[in-house]
């Protein structure tokens, strides 16, 4: 069956996939953005240049990019699975040896022009193989165990590598999103069951193995960890983040302080206030109404992404399209859980918001294929 419905047939082809956009998720996109730019000029005491313009060129060649994403048949994107993961784990592995660092951590390959983050291409790139995986086996084998072999390793090798930039946030985001699309393609909750008790079981040895020699994680994680469960042991070190993001989501109040006005941003006592923090910049300039907003909007587009997939009888567009919602999903609730002290701080940032390059363009160009499942259904 066509995509195209029969009382388009008369207009032209790229007009009636103009038609079957879907404007409400890139209208959403297009909000979320918004705000984000009014941040990155607040957080900047009023500087356009500083944060707020760069963030506006990447976002218009980011939704650009989104545009010819989506006209292209979701048949070609399909094909372009394993090339886009070989090619996501080849830049991984060049970080490794390559790459730029910066704040300790080593994840950026320098074009001049921009940093790119190979990390954040993996995210999408995973979902996208690990759907391909799950379109072409058989119902009858989704949930025998030595099918099960490969997600697996297509999952742990790009997060050995992630881990060892290091970079837990990400590593996790890719675990979830990976697990999402195989519990929708069918896999048995007992092998969920099992994957729970045995993270378990690794907290358990990474608590253990510290000062040893086989420790798992670095120092300065084991100390994210202790302050999150106590910020008040080191208030002026370690604790510093999250007590100052407490504050000004606390100073907030139900309306906040007003556009420019937030204390703790303006000021300079909140860090990271125009990447990792920037929801508390916002919270403590708009309150708790302005984070529902923000949050109704991204709940939002999810829900677009859900009716969407459940409509499309393609198995490796409804799989795509629910492993990025669900990636998209997990990306700003961590980022919000650990703004507000209720997880441990892994650098994840704020989807649409956050100041980066790398991120902006890879989550807009994700939505791209959500668009091309969605304009390319049958109808």
């Amino acid at each position: 069956m066509s995509f195209i419905s029969e009382k388009y047939q008369g207009i032209p082809t790229g007009f009636r996939k103009i038609l079957h956009f879907h404007w409400p998720i890139a209208l959403l996109l297009t909000s979320v953005s918004f705000i984000g730019f009014l941040m990155l000029f607040s957080v900047s005491g009023g500087n356009f240049n500083k944060w707020a313009e760069p963030q506006i060129i990447r976002f218009c060649i980011g939704f650009i990019a989104m545009i010819v994403i989506s006209f292209t048949p979701i048949s070609i994107w399909r094909s372009m699975s394993i090339p886009t993961y070989l090619i996501s784990l080849i830049l991984l592995f060049y970080v490794e040896y390559f790459g730029i660092t910066g704040k300790g951590a080593q994840r950026w390959i320098d074009l001049g022009f921009i940093r790119l983050q190979p990390s954040e291409f993996m995210k999408i790139a995973l979902v996208m193989v690990i759907a391909l995986y799950y379109d072409w086996l058989g119902e009858d084998k989704v949930s025998k165990l030595r099918w099960l072999l490969p997600p697996i390793l297509l999952t742990a090798l790009p997060m050995i590598l992630v881990l060892n930039q290091p970079d837990l946030g990400t590593a996790i985001l890719l675990a979830s999103g990976a697990a999402v699309v195989m519990l929708l393609a069918g896999v048995s909750l007992w092998y969920f069951m099992a994957g729970i008790s045995s993270i378990a079981g690794l907290v358990y040895a990474v608590i253990i193995s510290r000062g040893t020699e086989f420790q798992i994680l670095k120092n300065y994680q084991y100390q994210r960890i202790e302050t999150f469960l106590d910020p008040s042991s080191d208030p002026l070190g370690t604790g510093y983040h999250i007590t100052q993001s407490k504050i000004a989501l606390g100073s907030g109040g139900y309306s906040g302080r007003g556009f420019m006005q937030g204390t703790q941003s303006q000021l300079n006592f909140l860090p990271e206030k125009h990447t990792d923090f920037i929801f508390t910049t916002f919270a403590e300039e708009f309150g708790f109404l302005g984070g529902i907003i923000l949050l109704l909007l991204y709940i939002l587009i999810i829900f677009f992404c859900y009716l969407t997939a459940m409509q499309n009888h393609n198995r490796y567009s409804a799989l795509l399209t629910l492993g990025i919602a669900a990636t998209f999903f997990f990306y700003f609730s961590v980022n919000m859980l650990m703004v507000m002290g209720l997880a441990p701080v892994v650098g994840v940032p704020l989807p649409l918001m956050s100041y980066g390059g790398s991120a902006m363009l890879v989550l807009l160009g994700a939505f791209g294929l959500v668009q091309s499942a969605h304009i390319h259904k049958a109808r």
